[in-house]
């Protein structure tokens, strides 16, 4: 793999855990949204992510030679959890519904904070990886002076 490659597939990874952490940091903000619907209740949106291994110069895939190969990781879309949303009784809340209850989120704000560390320390590393392949090549570009 060639160093080029190496920031694409740092970028890449890069990007998915910055969607990553956008889409935790929204539900976090939204983890106590109050609703007197169902319908109108935040539900938690979670990133899908793909494997992407990419053939950099359109050669068939029989005859690839690795080095003209990317790997990284593609944002397929955001989905909204299925989890069940949080019926509350709360009869004096100005949300509440003609039985007294109020929807809240099916976010779970210990399982978010888990996320966003992992991604962050995700998104850290992948910077670790480019800031790498950058000394190495200034190295091979000083060997040559």
């Amino acid at each position: 793999m060639s160093l080029n490659n190496i920031f694409d597939v740092a970028g890449s990874g890069m990007n998915a855990q910055s969607v990553r952490l956008n889409t935790t940091a929204s539900n976090i903000a939204n983890a106590e949204t109050a609703s007197s619907s169902t319908d109108q209740v935040y539900r938690a949106r979670h990133p899908v992510f793909e494997a992407s291994f990419n053939n950099m110069l359109g050669h068939s895939k029989s005859g690839l030679n690795p080095q003209d190969e990317t790997a990284g990781v593609a944002v397929r879309g955001i989905v909204e959890s299925d989890a069940p949303l949080q019926p509350r009784y709360e009869p004096d809340h100005p949300m509440a519904n003609e039985d007294g209850y109020v929807y809240y989120p099916n976010v779970n704000v210990v399982e978010e904070m888990t996320n966003m560390i992992s991604a962050s320390r995700s998104f850290q590393m992948n910077v670790d990886v480019m800031n790498s392949a950058k000394q190495m090549m200034q190295r091979v570009l000083s060997i040559g002076q």
